[in-house]
């Protein structure tokens, strides 16, 4: 390979490096989703040996992320001059995520777009996650079920007041109810859900029971 055209690809590369990254910040509202551990288990972490997938485990909705979400689409591994969380900061959260490493890959993915710490995002993540009355009558359910996703968003807004239908979307994925996501401002008031966001599951699907 010439000098020539080294030098033409390592420009290439950079070009697509961080540099091309949007900046930290820009963005209108949060989504907050959270995963029903049981469905995911049964699509690919009885595969991963996931110690949440474990019996006796009792793992129901889990913290997936808390995404800054614009008004029509999102932004996604953003610049930030923030540094990036430690090893006892991503196994802290391990807790409410299941895994150290879906905690570095959400601060990686999004975290990075909201503009504040790692240590602010994540404590930002617990809050929210906290603040959200996780139904416990979807944790009764003995054995897997078929169930129309509107009763699922409904078991939310039962005990969740300030919520309002607009604001909450149940997913599904490969026929299993997957997440509820629930779009709440910056200062996480729930608020109604826009463009992809609301993009909601409508036809019955697989809700298996915890562990």
């Amino acid at each position: 390979m010439t000098r020539r055209l080294i030098l033409a690809v390592m420009l290439m590369i950079l070009a697509a490096g961080p540099g091309r990254a949007e900046p930290a910040g820009r963005f209108d509202y949060y989504v907050l989703a959270l995963s029903w551990q049981p469905s995911w288990c049964a699509r690919e972490g009885d595969e991963r040996d996931a110690e949440t997938c474990e019996a006796g485990s009792g793992a129901g909705f889990t913290l997936h992320g808390l995404w800054p979400q614009r008004i029509d689409g999102w932004p996604e591994y953003c610049r930030t001059g923030h540094r990036d969380p430690s090893r006892a900061e991503t196994r802290a959260m391990a807790d409410i995520m299941g895994s150290p490493g879906l905690a570095w890959h959400q601060w990686k993915k999004h975290g990075r777009c909201s503009g504040v710490s790692a240590e602010e995002y994540f404590a930002l993540s617990r809050r929210a996650y906290d603040d959200v009355v996780r139904p416990s009558l979807l944790r009764e359910i003995g054995r897997t079920v078929r169930i129309d996703p509107a009763v699922v968003e409904n078991a939310f807004l039962d005990v969740n007041p300030r919520m309002t239908p607009a604001s909450a979307v149940v997913t599904c994925r490969q026929n299993y109810i997957a997440e509820v996501r629930i779009c709440l401002s910056k200062s996480l008031v729930p608020r109604p859900c826009t463009g992809q966001a609301a993009r909601a599951c409508t036809r019955s699907a697989r809700l298996p029971p915890p562990r």
